[in-house]
């Protein structure tokens, strides 16, 4: 059993401008992440659903990175206006948004 219903961990990992994979930070994440607490807080779901920065995910090339455990849904190239369809779809639907998955994730 996990302490929470769903588990989202955001990349925040910052590297030099110049480096070619980019970094999620640089491309909005920390907004991204403050976004996403708001409006879970907004919501009333606060302590079941749990929001955390992260490290780098290893995704940067396809950042801002975001999973969602336990599930393990990977979502890539997410910004403010996703926010509210991760919330309502995958969140509290269980619904996967196949715009937002990674590479890795797609079906083959």
């Amino acid at each position: 059993m996990s302490l929470y219903k769903k588990h989202v961990f955001i990349c925040e990992n910052i590297r030099e401008k110049s480096d070619p994979r980019g970094s999620c930070s640089r491309k909005g994440s920390p907004s991204i992440r403050l976004l996403m607490k708001e409006e879970i807080a907004r919501r009333g779901l606060k302590g079941r659903i749990r929001i955390n920065k992260a490290g780098c995910l290893g995704t940067c090339k396809q950042g801002v990175s975001m999973v969602i455990y336990p599930d393990e849904i990977w979502y890539g190239k997410i910004t403010k206006n996703d926010i509210e369809e991760i919330i309502e779809e995958t969140i509290l639907q269980d619904r996967i948004i196949d715009r937002l998955l990674m590479t890795f994730m797609r079906k083959k």
